[in-house]
């Protein structure tokens, strides 16, 4: 308990580092080099199967570094010690003194902990980690700690403090919860959730991952998309990180059976409109539950928008590198062929599939964006059943005519009336032609059969006349 005295009597910024040089001093042994895991640049490579943390790929970055790096928050190893990022390091230590009082452990007990795991952490890191095992520990420390402390505010409001510069600016929050689910930014979620439940014997206490899922839903979920159950499916033990989590709450509780796709040349929005589709907002919250039946084409609401795409581009970068299914990067690639003009947009606007936030033209232009760092495999497609019903309903041309006859002829109550009106105009003509005719008819056979004429000729008139009869 001394030793935990000792650093808390410094723990402020400025001098944070001379807190954890004075627990070196008197923990020599917990900051020994360990065998599994050496320092510095003789730090072990482990075996790719369990690196999860990856940098994002240059081909996703490219011009789009905002949705991948951190701008307020750095959380684990990748992007530590930057200097636009060490403002909050200050309140990460706040954070992790009250962590560590309300806990009553000492914070040789949680050194400990990190310690044992130290090699299992390195792993996985997708590069070597080039910080010596004292750093390696205070960092993991500290920004473990100060993870599970603001998850444990989020869900116990009584836990706010008044002083608290997060809780009393929501935006603020909001941005520290955006850089919380980037790639780059990540803790292994075993390490939190271990610290956590050795933090207190109490059986009462929501799991991690409840904690984790109540502030990924208020924080990180802008299409709202997570549902509660999804928790029940989940297993911790094979959750990577909060990306991976998200993901997790993300796909369909029901799998989707993979086909060969045949061709990319999926209809928009816009001749499958002018084709006789129909748009619904889908009943359910899943974005990858769309359905196609009977010409309606169901999709679920989705917003487009920066918060929206910072979720998008990091699932889509940890698919791609990891061995898991494909299914963001596969709903980006559909997405991008129904929806590739500001009119596909403004169609599933005016049918509430999209959530109007920005403008038209930048809705169609970011997920355009999006599609470009897509990966996708023709063998294996998610929606290669839907790309083929959309295709062959289009493909028959009764549908396009009875929609050109329902978009161009009754769109409007006054183009209905019109409608109509000419119907009963042209009838009413072809009823007086019929009659016209009927007259003229009628009229030549009197004259024929009733003027005098020569015999000869009136002779072949009666033989005229009954020829009609």
């Amino acid at each position: 308990m001394d030793l935990y005295l000792t650093c808390r009597s410094t723990l402020l910024w400025p001098l944070r580092g001379a807190c954890f040089l004075q627990i070196r001093r008197r923990s020599s042994d917990l900051f020994s080099p360990s065998k599994t895991a050496t320092c510095s640049t003789g730090a072990k490579r482990f075996p790719a199967d369990n690196r999860s943390i990856y940098r994002a790929p240059e081909r996703l970055c490219h011009g789009n570094e905002k949705y991948y790096t951190p701008h307020i928050v750095s959380i684990g190893l990748l992007h530590h010690g930057k200097e636009r990022l060490k403002a909050m390091e200050e309140h990460k230590m706040r954070y992790m003194k009250a962590f560590i009082e309300r806990t009553k452990k000492s914070m040789e007990f949680y050194i400990q902990l990190i310690k044992e795991k130290e090699a299992r952490v390195r792993g996985c890191y997708s590069e070597t980690i080039q910080f010596n095992s004292d750093e390696f520990v205070k960092i993991i420390l500290v920004d473990a700690t100060y993870i599970i402390e603001l998850f444990l505010r989020v869900y116990f409001e009584k836990l706010d403090d008044e002083n608290d510069c997060i809780f009393h600016k929501p935006q603020f929050l909001w941005d520290i919860g955006s850089n919380m689910i980037l790639l780059e930014n990540q803790l292994p979620f075993f390490i939190l959730e271990d610290l956590y439940v050795q933090s207190s014997q109490h059986d009462n206490r929501p799991s991690f991952l409840k904690l984790s899922h109540c502030f990924l839903k208020h924080v990180g979920d802008p299409n709202r998309a997570i549902e509660d159950q999804k928790l029940e499916v989940i297993c911790p033990a094979k959750i990577e990180h909060f990306v991976d989590l998200l993901r997790q709450l993300y796909i369909p509780c029901k799998k989707v059976n993979k086909r060969q796709l045949k061709t990319m040349a999926t209809p928009s929005v816009t001749e499958l409109h002018q084709a006789g589709v129909k748009f619904k907002v889908g009943s359910s919250r899943n974005l990858f539950d769309i359905h196609f039946e009977k010409g309606i084409l169901e999709i679920p609401r989705f917003n487009v928008s920066a918060s929206s795409e910072i979720i998008i581009r990091n699932i889509m970068a940890f698919e791609q590198y990891s061995s898991v299914e494909r299914y963001m990067n596969d709903y980006i690639v559909l997405l991008s062929c129904l929806v590739s003009t500001p009119k596909d947009v403004d169609l599933l606007v005016k049918y509430g599939v999209i959530e109007k936030r920005s403008h038209i033209n930048e809705g169609a232009n970011r997920i355009q964006n999006l599609s470009q760092g897509a990966c996708f495999s023709h063998e294996n497609f998610h929606f290669a059943s839907l790309c083929e019903d959309l295709n062959t309903y289009c493909r028959a041309s009764w549908h396009e005519w009875k929609a050109n006859l329902k978009q161009n002829y009754f769109n409007t109550p006054w183009a209905i009336i019109s409608f109509i009106a000419a119907v009963v105009l042209l009838l009413l003509t072809l009823i007086q032609a019929v009659h016209i005719c009927l007259y003229m008819y009628l009229s030549v056979r009197i004259l024929i059969c009733n003027t005098p004429i020569a015999s000869s000729v009136k002779e072949e008139s009666v033989f005229f006349c009954d020829a009609f009869d």
